[in-house]
């Protein structure tokens, strides 16, 4: 999603976001975690909103980065191996996507390496934690297991920041988990999760329906035409699958005019402008703005750049999806009857002029709109709040003994941590990566230092979270 980034200060203090209104509900003190995790930007997006909507209620805030609290510093080099799988080699990406859905979740090494994330995680957490929250998967999985095993003793949430659920994010021990909409809640429970609340989705309040001048004015800042129907096509903070393929079949329908984010990928935007395509920008800064600009969303992964859309009344088109959670969510959504999902090519066009200019489109924008009707007191942070205050004792809760690893134990987790990062790096990423790229991967992601008893990596409120 290829604002969301830019609209995260980073790994700050999260009562620096920007203001925002505040939460209908009486406003407390206290101390929540979210953990997220920085693949793509949508995980990201969804901690930085609920952050700041607890900070403006009252809570404290820690945020955390799943893939920095990896054991041997291998957060980056998954991060770059999912990348480039994403890039070069998506069949892989569907091919463990699909077996891991069908065995219910991830496999040995992906286990091995959450299990060896785990003292980590209780060490970042501040010891006056009252309530912990994941928007991805794998920290779900993490804290789900020390709930379960009773190492965490506060209440532990889920929100599910995408329509469709892959089993990864059902794990038992999790508390409740929430989702934005019953289709999402339905796919929850069939996978296993216990307690399942729909409270809506997400979203930077930036993001709203405008009026005809604001559209007016949001064409005129970014140079676009005013007449002209605009469809803003969109491909994640990495500007991943075949989006110069899209961008042309858009311009050449005739149905709308192109305009195209590529996120961080600037030689896409490049490669488009010189196609032809005039309006292709790489990282833009004020998408509320430009989807104001815009008549039709046209995404392929579905995850906040479509809730935001959602949020904008902008009617959404999925379309040559990516693989993995790109496809489910594209029936997720056109289950939902937010979102159309465009299989056949030849389609294309006449589900683009029903979405920008009939009746097909007024139905979408009134039920993605409906989705937001929800009072704040209803909401997901309202949720995680009231599970704050009904949790046990606060002060001390969260923390546990930190003592040393013993040898033996620091061995095994150097063991497990090699294994895995081979498994993980290697048999996930080395479909997409060459012989020397994968060596120098090799060599700069894995940090043996990491492993030394005197490690203070995460620990308390100086460790590395915002």
């Amino acid at each position: 999603m290829p604002h969301a980034e830019r609209m995260l200060p980073g790994r700050v203090i999260a009562s620096a976001l920007p203001p925002g209104p505040r939460m209908a509900m009486t406003a407390h003190t206290g101390r929540i975690a979210i953990f997220s995790a920085s693949v793509g930007a949508g995980h990201d997006g969804a901690a930085a909103e609920l952050a700041r909507r607890l900070t403006a209620d009252g809570f404290a805030v820690d945020r955390h980065d799943l893939l920095d609290l990896l054991p041997a510093g291998l957060g980056p080099a998954i991060r770059t191996g999912y990348h480039r799988m994403l890039v070069r080699a998506p069949w892989a990406y569907q091919r463990i996507y699909s077996s891991s859905e069908r065995a219910g979740g991830g496999g040995p090494a992906a286990r091995a390496l959450l299990r060896a994330t785990e003292r980590r995680v209780l060490r970042a957490l501040h010891p006056g934690t009252g309530a912990v929250v994941s928007t991805y998967p794998g920290a779900s999985q993490v804290l789900g297991s020390l709930r379960r095993d009773g190492r965490l003793a506060v209440p532990v949430l889920t929100y599910l920041t995408d329509f469709s659920v892959h089993p990864l994010w059902v794990a038992d021990g999790v508390d409740a988990h929430l989702a934005a909409h019953p289709v999402t809640a339905a796919q929850a429970r069939a996978a296993g999760a216990r307690t399942v609340q729909v409270c809506g989705p997400v979203t930077d309040p930036r993001f709203r329906p405008c009026t005809g001048a604001e559209r007016d004015r949001a064409r005129e800042r970014f140079g676009l035409p005013q007449k002209a129907p605009l469809a803003l096509l969109v491909a994640g903070s990495w500007g991943v699958g075949p989006v110069r393929q899209v961008a042309l079949e858009l311009r050449d329908s005739g149905a709308a005019v192109p305009v195209v984010v590529c996120g961080r990928n600037e030689a896409l935007a490049a490669r488009l402008r010189a196609d032809g395509i005039e309006y292709a920008y790489g990282w833009v800064d004020d998408m509320p703005a430009l989807m104001n600009a815009s008549d039709v969303l046209v995404q392929n992964a579905g995850g906040l750049t479509s809730l935001e859309a959602f949020a904008a009344g902008l009617p959404v088109a999925s379309y040559r999806c990516i693989p993995g959670h790109g496809l489910t969510n594209a029936a997720a959504l056109h289950e939902a009857g937010v979102a159309a999902w465009i299989r056949d090519p030849a389609d294309l066009k006449n589900v683009l002029t029903d979405l920008t200019d009939g009746p097909l489109g007024a139905r979408q924008r009134e039920a993605a709109l409906a989705l937001f009707t929800r009072t704040p007191d209803l909401g997901p942070a309202a949720e995680i709040a009231r599970r704050h205050l009904r949790g046990p004792a606060r002060e001390g809760s969260a923390s546990v003994t930190r003592a040393r690893p013993a040898p033996r134990r620091l061995a095994a987790t150097a063991a497990v941590a090699c294994a895995v990062w081979a498994c993980a790096v290697v048999t996930g990423g080395a479909t997409a990566l060459d012989g020397p790229t994968l060596v120098r991967t090799i060599g700069h992601s894995l940090d043996l230092d990491d492993l030394h008893p005197g490690d203070n990596h995460g620990t308390g409120p100086e460790g590395r979270h915002s």
